[in-house]
Protein backbone atom coordinates (compact mmCIF):
# COMPACT_ATOMS: atom_id res chain seq x y z
CA UNK A 1 0.00 0.00 0.00
CA UNK A 2 1.54 3.47 -0.81
CA UNK A 3 1.22 5.99 1.78
CA UNK A 4 0.53 9.68 0.82
CA UNK A 5 3.23 12.02 1.58
CA UNK A 6 2.68 14.79 4.71
CA UNK A 7 2.99 17.45 1.97
CA UNK A 8 0.47 15.34 -0.37
CA UNK A 9 -2.10 15.18 2.31
CA UNK A 10 -1.73 18.44 3.34
CA UNK A 11 -2.09 19.54 -0.66
CA UNK A 12 -5.47 17.55 -0.55
CA UNK A 13 -6.79 19.27 2.00
CA UNK A 14 -9.84 21.96 1.71
CA UNK A 15 -8.88 24.40 3.91
CA UNK A 16 -11.53 26.86 5.12
CA UNK A 17 -11.63 30.49 4.87
CA UNK A 18 -9.39 32.33 7.98
CA UNK A 19 -12.47 34.30 8.62
CA UNK A 20 -14.05 31.02 9.14
CA UNK A 21 -11.61 29.88 11.27
CA UNK A 22 -11.50 32.77 13.44
CA UNK A 23 -15.42 32.88 13.87
CA UNK A 24 -14.90 29.19 15.11
CA UNK A 25 -12.11 30.29 17.12
CA UNK A 26 -14.79 33.14 18.67
CA UNK A 27 -12.07 36.32 17.38
CA UNK A 28 -14.31 39.02 15.88
CA UNK A 29 -12.81 39.99 12.57
CA UNK A 30 -12.10 43.37 13.95
CA UNK A 31 -9.07 41.64 15.23
CA UNK A 32 -7.35 39.50 12.40
CA UNK A 33 -5.01 41.04 9.86
CA UNK A 34 -5.08 38.55 6.90
CA UNK A 35 -1.86 36.98 5.44
CA UNK A 36 -4.02 36.01 2.60
CA UNK A 37 -6.79 33.46 2.54
CA UNK A 38 -5.41 31.00 4.81
CA UNK A 39 -3.53 32.84 7.61
CA UNK A 40 -3.62 35.75 9.55
CA UNK A 41 -2.29 37.73 12.42
CA UNK A 42 -4.83 38.41 15.62
CA UNK A 43 -4.66 41.72 17.28
CA UNK A 44 -2.93 42.18 21.24
CA UNK A 45 -6.37 44.55 22.05
CA UNK A 46 -8.16 40.97 21.80
CA UNK A 47 -6.51 39.86 25.52
CA UNK A 48 -7.78 42.68 26.94
CA UNK A 49 -10.76 43.30 25.31
CA UNK A 50 -12.80 39.94 25.60
CA UNK A 51 -14.99 38.25 28.75
CA UNK A 52 -14.58 34.99 28.20
CA UNK A 53 -13.47 32.80 30.30
CA UNK A 54 -10.36 30.65 30.13
CA UNK A 55 -10.94 27.03 29.02
CA UNK A 56 -8.68 23.93 30.23
CA UNK A 57 -5.38 23.28 29.49
CA UNK A 58 -3.72 20.42 28.30
CA UNK A 59 -0.18 19.70 28.07
CA UNK A 60 1.46 17.29 25.51
CA UNK A 61 4.63 15.76 26.24
CA UNK A 62 6.74 12.42 25.81
CA UNK A 63 8.67 10.13 26.62
CA UNK A 64 12.72 10.48 26.21
CA UNK A 65 13.61 11.14 22.37
CA UNK A 66 14.82 8.59 20.55
CA UNK A 67 15.54 7.64 16.07
CA UNK A 68 12.42 5.60 16.29
CA UNK A 69 10.10 8.82 17.18
CA UNK A 70 7.28 9.91 19.02
CA UNK A 71 5.14 12.01 17.45
CA UNK A 72 4.29 14.42 19.96
CA UNK A 73 2.95 17.46 17.58
CA UNK A 74 1.23 15.05 15.69
CA UNK A 75 -0.40 13.38 18.97
CA UNK A 76 -1.30 17.21 20.19
CA UNK A 77 -2.83 18.42 16.77
CA UNK A 78 -4.57 14.46 16.59
CA UNK A 79 -5.78 15.27 20.36
CA UNK A 80 -7.43 18.88 19.51
CA UNK A 81 -9.21 17.24 16.50
CA UNK A 82 -10.29 14.11 18.49
CA UNK A 83 -11.79 16.81 21.35
CA UNK A 84 -13.50 19.00 18.19
CA UNK A 85 -15.27 15.77 16.62
CA UNK A 86 -16.27 14.69 20.46
CA UNK A 87 -18.28 18.21 20.36
CA UNK A 88 -15.75 20.15 22.50
CA UNK A 89 -15.00 23.63 21.78
CA UNK A 90 -10.85 23.36 21.26
CA UNK A 91 -7.73 25.40 20.05
CA UNK A 92 -4.57 24.27 19.90
CA UNK A 93 -1.35 26.13 20.72
CA UNK A 94 1.56 25.29 18.76
CA UNK A 95 5.62 26.33 17.89
CA UNK A 96 6.60 27.84 14.61
CA UNK A 97 9.15 25.55 12.81
CA UNK A 98 12.91 27.16 11.73
CA UNK A 99 14.16 26.48 8.29
CA UNK A 100 17.20 24.51 9.82
CA UNK A 101 15.67 21.43 10.42
CA UNK A 102 13.38 21.75 7.48
CA UNK A 103 16.42 21.81 4.83
CA UNK A 104 18.76 19.37 7.12
CA UNK A 105 17.25 16.33 8.57
CA UNK A 106 14.47 16.48 10.70
CA UNK A 107 11.92 17.89 8.77
CA UNK A 108 9.63 20.47 9.43
CA UNK A 109 7.07 21.09 12.48
CA UNK A 110 3.41 20.82 11.17
CA UNK A 111 2.80 17.57 12.47
CA UNK A 112 2.32 14.52 10.18
CA UNK A 113 0.14 12.18 8.20
CA UNK A 114 -3.46 13.17 9.10
CA UNK A 115 -2.48 15.14 11.99
CA UNK A 116 -1.50 18.05 10.60
CA UNK A 117 -1.64 22.05 10.80
CA UNK A 118 -1.82 23.87 7.26
CA UNK A 119 -1.05 25.82 5.11
CA UNK A 120 1.91 22.96 5.88
CA UNK A 121 4.19 24.82 3.20
CA UNK A 122 3.75 27.99 4.57
CA UNK A 123 3.89 27.30 8.19
CA UNK A 124 7.52 25.45 7.07
CA UNK A 125 8.50 28.16 5.30
CA UNK A 126 7.97 32.23 5.54
CA UNK A 127 5.12 31.45 7.34
CA UNK A 128 4.04 35.50 8.61
CA UNK A 129 7.50 36.26 8.83
CA UNK A 130 8.36 36.56 12.54
CA UNK A 131 11.56 34.50 12.60
CA UNK A 132 12.72 36.74 10.36
CA UNK A 133 11.74 39.94 12.54
CA UNK A 134 13.56 38.21 15.27
CA UNK A 135 16.79 37.52 13.26
CA UNK A 136 16.45 40.96 11.89
CA UNK A 137 15.93 42.67 15.69
CA UNK A 138 19.02 40.33 16.82
CA UNK A 139 21.31 41.58 14.32
CA UNK A 140 20.22 45.09 14.62
CA UNK A 141 21.50 44.74 18.14
CA UNK A 142 24.91 43.55 17.62
CA UNK A 143 25.29 45.91 14.62
CA UNK A 144 24.62 48.87 17.42
CA UNK A 145 26.89 47.00 19.19
CA UNK A 146 29.68 47.00 17.05
CA UNK A 147 29.06 50.50 15.87
CA UNK A 148 29.56 51.48 19.99
CA UNK A 149 32.51 50.22 19.61
CA UNK A 150 33.76 52.02 16.20
CA UNK A 151 32.56 55.07 17.33
CA UNK A 152 35.08 55.04 20.84
CA UNK A 153 33.39 52.60 22.85
CA UNK A 154 32.46 55.14 25.86
CA UNK A 155 30.61 51.92 27.47
CA UNK A 156 34.34 50.37 27.84
CA UNK A 157 33.26 47.36 26.13
CA UNK A 158 35.37 44.51 26.29
CA UNK A 159 35.79 43.02 22.85
CA UNK A 160 36.74 39.70 24.17
CA UNK A 161 33.72 39.31 26.43
CA UNK A 162 31.15 40.29 23.97
CA UNK A 163 28.29 37.57 24.72
CA UNK A 164 25.84 38.70 21.79
CA UNK A 165 26.24 36.98 18.35
CA UNK A 166 24.47 37.63 15.17
CA UNK A 167 22.09 35.20 13.92
CA UNK A 168 20.54 33.40 10.28
CA UNK A 169 17.42 30.86 10.60
CA UNK A 170 19.18 28.37 8.03
CA UNK A 171 21.79 25.29 9.58
CA UNK A 172 24.95 26.85 8.42
CA UNK A 173 28.12 25.38 10.33
CA UNK A 174 30.74 27.84 8.93
CA UNK A 175 29.12 30.71 11.03
CA UNK A 176 29.70 28.97 14.17
CA UNK A 177 33.33 30.72 14.44
CA UNK A 178 33.93 33.76 12.62
CA UNK A 179 36.59 36.54 12.45
CA UNK A 180 34.92 39.79 11.51
CA UNK A 181 35.64 43.65 11.02
CA UNK A 182 38.74 42.98 8.84
CA UNK A 183 39.81 45.58 5.83
CA UNK A 184 41.15 48.59 7.98
CA UNK A 185 39.97 50.98 10.20
CA UNK A 186 36.95 51.97 8.62
CA UNK A 187 35.29 48.80 8.98
CA UNK A 188 35.35 48.09 12.68
CA UNK A 189 37.47 46.71 14.83
CA UNK A 190 38.39 43.03 14.17
CA UNK A 191 36.90 40.31 16.72
CA UNK A 192 36.16 36.92 16.93
CA UNK A 193 32.33 36.48 16.27
CA UNK A 194 29.65 33.71 15.07
CA UNK A 195 26.52 33.02 14.06
CA UNK A 196 23.41 31.34 16.38
CA UNK A 197 20.80 29.85 14.22
CA UNK A 198 17.34 32.24 14.80
CA UNK A 199 15.90 30.19 17.03
CA UNK A 200 18.52 29.97 19.72
CA UNK A 201 18.63 33.60 20.10
CA UNK A 202 17.70 35.28 23.12
CA UNK A 203 15.20 37.51 21.65
CA UNK A 204 13.40 34.32 20.69
CA UNK A 205 12.58 33.43 24.14
CA UNK A 206 12.20 37.35 24.96
CA UNK A 207 9.37 37.06 22.59
CA UNK A 208 7.44 33.90 23.35
CA UNK A 209 7.77 35.08 27.28
CA UNK A 210 6.22 38.37 26.83
CA UNK A 211 2.76 39.80 27.59
CA UNK A 212 2.80 42.66 25.73
CA UNK A 213 4.75 45.71 24.00
CA UNK A 214 5.69 47.14 27.28
CA UNK A 215 6.77 43.87 28.79
CA UNK A 216 9.10 43.08 25.59
CA UNK A 217 10.67 46.34 25.36
CA UNK A 218 11.85 46.11 28.91
CA UNK A 219 12.90 42.68 28.80
CA UNK A 220 14.91 43.46 25.71
CA UNK A 221 16.96 46.31 27.29
CA UNK A 222 17.94 43.65 29.91
CA UNK A 223 19.28 41.45 27.60
CA UNK A 224 22.88 41.52 28.27
CA UNK A 225 25.48 41.84 25.41
CA UNK A 226 28.99 41.70 27.43
CA UNK A 227 30.97 42.91 29.93
CA UNK A 228 33.18 46.20 30.06
CA UNK A 229 37.08 46.04 31.33
CA UNK A 230 36.11 46.33 34.73
CA UNK A 231 33.51 42.93 34.65
CA UNK A 232 30.07 45.36 34.64
CA UNK A 233 27.72 43.69 32.52
CA UNK A 234 26.30 45.85 29.56
CA UNK A 235 23.37 45.60 28.14
CA UNK A 236 20.52 46.20 25.32
CA UNK A 237 19.31 49.34 27.02
CA UNK A 238 22.32 51.29 27.12
CA UNK A 239 22.99 51.00 23.89
CA UNK A 240 19.50 52.54 22.93
CA UNK A 241 18.93 49.93 21.20
CA UNK A 242 15.62 48.51 22.78
CA UNK A 243 13.22 50.91 20.94
CA UNK A 244 14.29 49.86 17.70
CA UNK A 245 14.28 46.20 17.98
CA UNK A 246 10.60 46.78 19.76
CA UNK A 247 9.68 48.87 16.51
CA UNK A 248 10.91 45.43 14.05
CA UNK A 249 9.32 43.35 16.52
CA UNK A 250 6.27 44.84 17.59
CA UNK A 251 3.69 42.64 14.79
CA UNK A 252 6.03 39.99 15.31
CA UNK A 253 4.53 39.64 19.01
CA UNK A 254 0.83 38.80 17.46
CA UNK A 255 -0.14 35.09 17.65
CA UNK A 256 -1.02 33.41 14.22
CA UNK A 257 -3.80 31.62 13.53
CA UNK A 258 -4.45 28.73 11.41
CA UNK A 259 -5.95 25.63 10.60
CA UNK A 260 -5.52 21.72 10.99
CA UNK A 261 -7.04 19.73 8.60
CA UNK A 262 -9.97 18.83 10.00
CA UNK A 263 -10.49 22.97 10.63
CA UNK A 264 -9.47 23.12 14.52
CA UNK A 265 -8.29 26.98 14.59
CA UNK A 266 -4.67 26.54 15.57
CA UNK A 267 -2.28 29.24 17.16
CA UNK A 268 1.15 28.45 15.88
CA UNK A 269 3.35 31.43 17.26
CA UNK A 270 7.08 31.60 18.75
CA UNK A 271 9.58 28.49 19.00
CA UNK A 272 12.54 28.84 21.05
CA UNK A 273 15.17 25.90 21.30
CA UNK A 274 14.37 23.31 23.91
CA UNK A 275 17.60 23.44 25.34
CA UNK A 276 19.72 26.35 25.82
CA UNK A 277 15.95 27.84 26.23
CA UNK A 278 12.42 26.82 27.66
CA UNK A 279 11.27 25.08 24.14
CA UNK A 280 7.19 26.27 24.69
CA UNK A 281 5.09 28.76 21.65
CA UNK A 282 4.45 32.10 23.04
CA UNK A 283 2.89 32.93 26.21
CA UNK A 284 -0.01 35.27 24.15
CA UNK A 285 -0.44 32.59 21.92
CA UNK A 286 -1.06 30.53 24.82
CA UNK A 287 -3.22 33.14 26.64
CA UNK A 288 -4.95 33.29 23.66
CA UNK A 289 -6.04 30.27 22.60
CA UNK A 290 -7.23 29.43 26.48
CA UNK A 291 -9.68 32.53 26.01
CA UNK A 292 -10.56 31.38 22.71
CA UNK A 293 -11.84 27.81 23.22
CA UNK A 294 -13.01 25.44 26.39
CA UNK A 295 -10.18 23.13 26.18
CA UNK A 296 -6.17 24.19 24.96
CA UNK A 297 -3.71 21.80 23.56
CA UNK A 298 -0.20 22.68 23.50
CA UNK A 299 3.21 20.91 23.98
CA UNK A 300 6.71 21.29 24.84
CA UNK A 301 9.81 20.25 22.99
CA UNK A 302 11.88 16.93 23.56
CA UNK A 303 10.68 14.68 25.87
CA UNK A 304 9.49 15.48 29.41
CA UNK A 305 12.78 15.84 31.35
CA UNK A 306 13.43 18.77 29.50
CA UNK A 307 10.16 20.23 27.47
CA UNK A 308 7.49 19.77 30.67
CA UNK A 309 10.26 20.79 32.81
CA UNK A 310 10.58 23.97 31.34
CA UNK A 311 7.07 24.15 30.84
CA UNK A 312 5.92 23.97 34.09
CA UNK A 313 9.01 25.66 35.89
CA UNK A 314 9.36 28.11 33.86
CA UNK A 315 6.14 29.46 31.47
CA UNK A 316 3.67 28.64 33.59
CA UNK A 317 5.50 30.61 36.44
CA UNK A 318 6.07 33.07 34.48
CA UNK A 319 3.08 33.42 33.08
CA UNK A 320 0.78 32.19 35.75
CA UNK A 321 -0.80 28.99 34.14
CA UNK A 322 -1.81 25.76 35.56
CA UNK A 323 -2.13 22.79 33.48
CA UNK A 324 -5.36 21.11 33.88
CA UNK A 325 -3.88 18.02 32.56
CA UNK A 326 -0.65 16.07 30.82
CA UNK A 327 -0.58 13.61 28.13
CA UNK A 328 2.48 11.76 27.54
CA UNK A 329 3.32 10.32 24.44
CA UNK A 330 4.88 6.78 23.98
CA UNK A 331 5.85 4.39 21.16
CA UNK A 332 6.43 0.74 21.75
CA UNK A 333 9.67 1.29 19.22
CA UNK A 334 11.23 3.91 21.16
CA UNK A 335 10.61 1.94 24.68
CA UNK A 336 12.52 -0.89 23.06
CA UNK A 337 15.09 1.09 21.75
CA UNK A 338 15.31 2.26 25.14
CA UNK A 339 15.56 -1.67 26.36
CA UNK A 340 18.44 -1.95 23.84
CA UNK A 341 17.56 -2.81 20.43
CA UNK A 342 18.93 -1.17 17.73
CA UNK A 343 15.94 0.59 15.62
CA UNK A 344 16.37 -2.31 12.90
CA UNK A 345 14.66 -4.65 14.88
CA UNK A 346 11.89 -2.80 16.09
CA UNK A 347 9.33 -4.95 13.88
CA UNK A 348 9.88 -8.06 15.93
CA UNK A 349 7.90 -8.59 19.17
CA UNK A 350 10.22 -8.06 21.94
CA UNK A 351 8.50 -8.34 25.60
CA UNK A 352 11.93 -8.16 27.11
CA UNK A 353 13.17 -5.47 25.61
CA UNK A 354 9.97 -3.93 26.40
CA UNK A 355 10.59 -4.53 29.70
CA UNK A 356 14.23 -2.85 29.99
CA UNK A 357 12.43 0.15 28.53
CA UNK A 358 9.28 1.07 29.91
CA UNK A 359 10.87 2.46 32.75
CA UNK A 360 11.72 5.54 31.11
CA UNK A 361 8.30 6.43 30.48
CA UNK A 362 7.39 5.45 34.09
CA UNK A 363 9.42 7.90 35.84
CA UNK A 364 8.32 10.62 33.03
CA UNK A 365 4.82 9.41 34.32
CA UNK A 366 5.66 9.37 38.29
CA UNK A 367 7.24 13.10 37.60
CA UNK A 368 4.35 14.72 36.11
CA UNK A 369 2.33 12.41 38.69
CA UNK A 370 4.10 12.85 42.19
CA UNK A 371 6.60 15.97 41.60
CA UNK A 372 4.52 18.13 39.49
CA UNK A 373 1.06 16.42 41.12
CA UNK A 374 -1.14 17.01 38.14
CA UNK A 375 -3.57 14.08 36.35
CA UNK A 376 -2.02 12.53 33.02
CA UNK A 377 -2.52 9.87 30.43
CA UNK A 378 -0.12 7.50 28.60
CA UNK A 379 -1.16 8.15 24.60
CA UNK A 380 0.68 4.95 22.73
CA UNK A 381 1.10 5.65 19.36
CA UNK A 382 0.28 2.92 17.78
CA UNK A 383 2.50 1.01 14.65
CA UNK A 384 1.14 -1.75 12.53
CA UNK A 385 4.43 -3.75 13.70
CA UNK A 386 2.74 -3.44 17.42
CA UNK A 387 1.68 -6.69 18.93
CA UNK A 388 -1.19 -6.73 21.41
CA UNK A 389 0.91 -8.67 24.10
CA UNK A 390 3.57 -5.23 23.83
CA UNK A 391 0.67 -3.14 24.53
CA UNK A 392 -1.31 -4.93 27.42
CA UNK A 393 2.52 -4.88 28.88
CA UNK A 394 2.49 -1.07 28.58
CA UNK A 395 -0.87 -0.54 29.80
CA UNK A 396 -0.67 -2.94 32.89
CA UNK A 397 2.66 -1.35 34.04
CA UNK A 398 0.56 2.62 33.88
CA UNK A 399 -2.13 0.98 35.40
CA UNK A 400 0.47 0.17 38.79
CA UNK A 401 0.94 3.98 39.08
CA UNK A 402 -2.82 4.75 38.74
CA UNK A 403 -2.66 5.99 35.35
CA UNK A 404 -4.62 4.92 32.27
CA UNK A 405 -3.22 3.97 28.60
CA UNK A 406 -4.82 5.05 25.30
CA UNK A 407 -4.31 3.93 22.19
CA UNK A 408 -3.58 7.01 19.64
CA UNK A 409 -3.99 6.34 15.76
CA UNK A 410 -4.30 10.20 14.67
CA UNK A 411 -1.35 10.10 12.12
CA UNK A 412 -3.87 7.43 10.31
CA UNK A 413 -6.75 8.31 11.29
CA UNK A 414 -7.00 12.29 12.12
CA UNK A 415 -9.19 13.39 14.73
CA UNK A 416 -10.64 9.90 14.93
CA UNK A 417 -8.19 8.39 16.05
CA UNK A 418 -7.65 10.82 19.01
CA UNK A 419 -11.27 10.54 19.85
CA UNK A 420 -10.73 7.78 22.95
CA UNK A 421 -7.08 10.11 23.91
CA UNK A 422 -9.75 13.04 23.99
CA UNK A 423 -12.46 11.75 26.37
CA UNK A 424 -9.73 10.23 28.59
CA UNK A 425 -8.57 14.40 28.45
CA UNK A 426 -12.03 15.50 29.49
CA UNK A 427 -12.55 12.89 32.25
CA UNK A 428 -8.97 13.97 33.67
CA UNK A 429 -9.94 17.56 33.37
CA UNK A 430 -13.23 17.42 34.67
CA UNK A 431 -12.96 14.15 37.47
CA UNK A 432 -8.88 14.71 38.92
CA UNK A 433 -8.27 17.36 40.74
CA UNK A 434 -4.41 18.30 40.40
CA UNK A 435 -2.40 20.01 42.69
CA UNK A 436 0.10 21.77 41.07
CA UNK A 437 3.47 22.34 42.81
CA UNK A 438 6.93 23.21 40.94
CA UNK A 439 10.06 21.23 41.45
CA UNK A 440 11.93 24.32 43.39
CA UNK A 441 10.72 27.54 45.09
CA UNK A 442 13.07 30.71 43.22
CA UNK A 443 14.23 31.68 46.67
CA UNK A 444 16.17 29.33 46.73
CA UNK A 445 20.02 29.37 45.50
CA UNK A 446 21.38 28.90 41.68
CA UNK A 447 22.71 25.58 43.07
CA UNK A 448 19.76 24.22 45.35
CA UNK A 449 17.34 24.47 42.37
CA UNK A 450 19.78 22.42 39.60
CA UNK A 451 20.07 19.99 42.45
CA UNK A 452 16.16 19.94 42.45
CA UNK A 453 15.83 19.12 39.13
CA UNK A 454 18.08 16.68 38.78
CA UNK A 455 17.00 14.46 42.19
CA UNK A 456 13.45 15.14 41.54
CA UNK A 457 12.94 15.12 37.81
CA UNK A 458 16.17 13.08 36.23
CA UNK A 459 16.51 10.62 38.97
CA UNK A 460 20.10 11.62 39.40
CA UNK A 461 21.95 11.67 43.02
CA UNK A 462 23.34 15.04 42.69
CA UNK A 463 25.70 18.02 40.64
CA UNK A 464 29.02 18.34 40.16
CA UNK A 465 30.03 22.04 39.37
CA UNK A 466 33.00 22.56 37.76
CA UNK A 467 34.91 25.13 39.61
CA UNK A 468 34.87 28.13 36.07
CA UNK A 469 31.03 26.99 37.24
CA UNK A 470 30.93 27.99 40.53
CA UNK A 471 32.14 31.28 40.00
CA UNK A 472 29.90 32.21 37.27
CA UNK A 473 27.14 31.05 39.67
CA UNK A 474 28.77 33.40 42.58
CA UNK A 475 29.13 36.26 40.05
CA UNK A 476 25.17 36.27 38.93
CA UNK A 477 24.06 35.69 42.73
CA UNK A 478 26.29 38.54 43.02
CA UNK A 479 24.55 40.74 40.18
CA UNK A 480 20.58 40.53 41.67
CA UNK A 481 20.11 37.04 39.40
CA UNK A 482 19.57 34.59 42.50
CA UNK A 483 16.08 34.64 42.19
CA UNK A 484 15.51 33.53 38.82
CA UNK A 485 14.55 29.98 37.27
CA UNK A 486 16.54 27.92 35.69
CA UNK A 487 16.88 26.41 32.17
CA UNK A 488 18.64 23.35 32.23
CA UNK A 489 20.63 22.47 28.83
CA UNK A 490 21.59 18.76 28.49
CA UNK A 491 21.26 15.85 25.96
CA UNK A 492 17.56 15.47 25.32
CA UNK A 493 18.40 11.27 24.55
CA UNK A 494 19.12 10.47 28.30
CA UNK A 495 17.80 11.38 31.73
CA UNK A 496 21.28 12.14 32.58
CA UNK A 497 23.64 14.03 30.85
CA UNK A 498 25.27 11.12 29.35
CA UNK A 499 23.11 10.93 25.78
CA UNK A 500 24.10 6.88 25.57
CA UNK A 501 22.20 6.73 29.25
CA UNK A 502 19.33 5.22 27.79
CA UNK A 503 16.04 3.64 29.58
CA UNK A 504 15.70 5.07 33.34
CA UNK A 505 19.44 5.58 34.51
CA UNK A 506 20.13 5.50 38.25
CA UNK A 507 23.06 6.67 40.86
CA UNK A 508 24.50 9.17 38.35
CA UNK A 509 25.43 12.50 38.97
CA UNK A 510 24.66 15.92 36.08
CA UNK A 511 28.15 18.02 35.71
CA UNK A 512 27.82 21.76 35.70
CA UNK A 513 29.81 23.21 32.89
CA UNK A 514 28.93 26.29 32.00
CA UNK A 515 26.53 28.65 33.84
CA UNK A 516 25.14 31.91 32.13
CA UNK A 517 22.28 34.94 32.28
CA UNK A 518 19.57 34.96 29.58
CA UNK A 519 18.71 37.97 31.77
CA UNK A 520 15.60 39.62 29.04
CA UNK A 521 14.52 36.08 29.14
CA UNK A 522 14.60 36.40 32.70
CA UNK A 523 16.07 32.43 33.48
CA UNK A 524 19.72 31.33 34.18
CA UNK A 525 20.68 28.61 31.56
CA UNK A 526 23.03 25.88 32.90
CA UNK A 527 25.03 24.28 30.58
CA UNK A 528 25.39 20.59 31.25
CA UNK A 529 27.44 19.96 27.92
CA UNK A 530 28.36 21.59 24.95
CA UNK A 531 24.93 22.54 23.18
CA UNK A 532 25.35 23.36 19.42
CA UNK A 533 23.60 26.48 18.64
CA UNK A 534 23.98 26.74 15.09
CA UNK A 535 23.56 23.10 13.27
CA UNK A 536 25.12 22.01 9.91
CA UNK A 537 23.74 20.37 7.34
CA UNK A 538 23.81 16.57 6.95
CA UNK A 539 25.28 15.09 4.01
CA UNK A 540 22.02 14.70 1.97
CA UNK A 541 20.09 17.47 3.42
CA UNK A 542 16.15 17.64 2.51
CA UNK A 543 16.92 20.72 0.40
CA UNK A 544 18.65 18.86 -2.01
CA UNK A 545 14.70 16.92 -2.39
CA UNK A 546 12.89 20.64 -2.37
CA UNK A 547 11.47 21.36 -5.85
CA UNK A 548 8.62 23.96 -7.01
CA UNK A 549 7.08 22.75 -10.24
CA UNK A 550 5.59 25.51 -12.79
CA UNK A 551 2.68 26.06 -11.20
CA UNK A 552 4.68 26.85 -7.77
CA UNK A 553 3.57 23.85 -6.39
CA UNK A 554 6.05 22.46 -4.00
CA UNK A 555 7.27 19.32 -3.50
CA UNK A 556 9.41 16.90 -1.17
CA UNK A 557 8.67 19.39 1.59
CA UNK A 558 8.48 15.50 3.49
Amino acid sequence: MAYKTDIEIAQSCEMRHIREIAEIAHVDEKYIEQYGNYKAKIDLSLLDETDRPDGKLILVTAITPTPAGEGKTTTTIGLADGLKRIGKDVTVALREPSLGPVFGVKGGAAGGGYAQVVPMEDINLHFTGDFHAIGAANNLLAAMLDNHIQQGNALGIDVRRITWKRCVDMNDRQLRFIVDGMGGKANGVPREDGFDITVASEIMAVLCLSNSITDLKERLSRIIVGYTYDDKPVTCGELKAAGAMTALLKDALKPNLVQTLEGTPAFVHGGPFANIAHGCNSVMATKLALKMGDYTVTEAGFGADLGAEKFLDIKCRMAGLTPDAVVIVATVRALKMHGGLAKTELATEDLGALERGIPNLLRHVSNIKNVYKLPCVVAVNRFPTDTDAEIDFIIAKCRELGVNTVLSTVWADGGKGGEELAREVVRLCDEEQGDFTFSYELDCSIEEKIESVVKKVYGGDGINIMPSAKKQIQTLEALGFGNVPVCIAKTQYSFSDDPTKLGAPEGFTVTVKNVKISAGAGFIVVLTCDILTMPGLPKSPAAERIDVDENGKISGLF
